[in-house]
């Protein structure tokens, strides 16, 4: 070998290596650009915390969400399920397609934590005027999401594929008589003309402490339905009971004998379930005992049979019970039914060992069942999907003691963020770098 070919090869080589080095980011990079990029999302969250809104009325989080995403260079479509908005990032080097998913909508809670940015918002719901309060962490979702893209924008040459940032309404579930969130964001073409080979979504949970991680392999959170039932009975003056059919007592019977069917008539060895009511409205008056009483609920469920079980159920046990006290009753499931969350088990292990690497193997648990409800399920119907938790319940708190997601003293400890932050851009820069694989 000659004097210029040797001097050729060595060139080649240090192209290559330069090359190289220029087509990844390490996770030291990656890092320190998340922590660059912490400020502005604790600001976002308490920006989108101070000022909450109301599933489909997200009006101004996704102006702001939108303003953002353009500033960063992404291409934007606005409008999606009414407010929802989707930012797409492509890459510098081809590749394949990873979608990120934050809920934006609020809920109808009056916020009871005494902090500088606590909410005072106000709306109407159900015909009633109530507070709104981000009581389940979507305001840390949407902040922590445009943060990844903030990141990721910033190494966009690097990156090898695109990235989809989707912003969605109403993970709440609609209001009555509208459609909303996961399901109206796929019918309205969604992943029409980008359609990702994989997802992730996170979700802030208070019954984990700040830098633990918690996930499932394939079934993790329970799919939900909502129901009504409408006890109609006689009017009569609460004086003369016996002149009327009472519907509130009717009613009151119902609720407790709802709950046998949860105790004595689901096989919950094989998969838990949950029938709870949460709201009662009927009669105006002291002395007046109505015509009727409406009360709505839901129940959650991990398997069709099981979910097939408990609709049966609930219309026997209302009908039967109202039919002794000489009513009747209507029954009506509601809105679009969340499915159940299920996390692809082949994507869950290159997830996982992500998780890991970022935030330690001591810190990534797998955790029981939920049966609370996502429906970030449909879109693990749609694509191979994953989905964690990241707790926000101070260290050296019991978090099984801590207020819960949806109550009015639900807290954020901040010093999750840069947990949520770190894994999400993690998990998806590595599934970008590793390419497709087959199931």
């Amino acid at each position: 070998m000659n004097l210029r070919t040797v001097f050729y090869s060595a060139l080649m080589l240090s192209a290559a290596a330069a090359g190289a080095a220029a087509a990844d980011v390490g996770d030291a990079t990656l890092a320190a650009a998340a922590d660059a990029a912490m400020p502005q999302v604790i600001a976002w969250r308490r920006d989108f915390h101070q000022n909450p809104e109301l599933s489909n009325r997200e009006v101004r989080t996704s102006k702001i969400v939108a303003e953002e995403l353009r500033k960063m260079g992404l291409e934007v479509r606005t409008g999606i399920a009414h407010t929802g908005v989707v930012g797409i990032l492509k890459g510098g080097k081809p590749g394949p397609t990873v979608a990120l998913r934050a809920d934006m909508d609020a809920l109808p809670v009056t916020e009871q934590v005494d902090l500088p940015f606590k909410s005072t918002a106000a709306a109407e719901y159900r015909g009633e005027k109530v507070g709104v309060m981000h009581a389940c962490g979507h305001d840390g979702h949407t902040a922590i999401l445009l943060g990844a893209a903030k990141v990721l924008a910033g190494i966009r040459a690097q990156l090898p594929g695109t990235v989809m940032f989707v912003f969605q309404p109403a993970e709440e579930g609609a209001p009555d008589g509208e459609r909303g969130g996961a399901s109206l964001m796929l019918d309205e073409g969604l992943f029409a003309t980008t359609k990702p080979d994989a997802m992730f979504g996170l979700h802030l949970w208070a019954g984990l402490n700040t830098g633990v991680i918690g996930y499932r392999e394939g079934s993790f959170m329970a799919a939900s339905d909502r129901f009504k039932l409408v006890i109609k009975g006689r009017q009569t003056h609460g004086s003369r009971p016996w002149g009327g059919v009472d519907p509130i007592v009717t009613a009151a019977q119902i609720v407790m004998s709802l709950q046998t069917i949860v105790s004595r008539q689901v096989d919950i060895t094989r998969y838990p379930a949950v029938v709870s009511v949460g709201a009662i409205k009927g009669g105006i008056r002291n002395n007046i005992i109505p015509d009727s009483v409406e009360m709505v609920g839901t129940f959650r469920t991990f398997d069709p049979s099981v979910r097939a079980q408990v609709i049966e159920s609930i219309k026997r046990i209302s009908s039967d019970v109202a039919a002794s006290q000489g009513a009747t009753t209507e029954f009506e499931l509601g809105g679009d039914p969340n499915p159940v969350v299920v996390n692809d088990a082949a994507l869950t292990a290159r997830a996982v060992a992500s998780l890991q690497r970022v935030s330690g193997p001591d810190n990534v648990k797998v955790i029981p069942f939920v049966t609370g409800s996502e429906d970030y399920a449909y879109y693990g119907k749609t694509v191979p999907s994953f989905f964690y938790f990241v707790g926000v319940t101070p260290a050296g708190q019991d978090a099984l003691a801590a207020p819960s997601n949806h109550s009015p003293l639900f807290f954020v400890d901040e010093g999750s963020l840069p947990v949520a932050l770190k894994t999400l851009v993690g998990a998806a820069v590595d599934y970008l770098r590793q390419g497709v694989k087959p199931n």
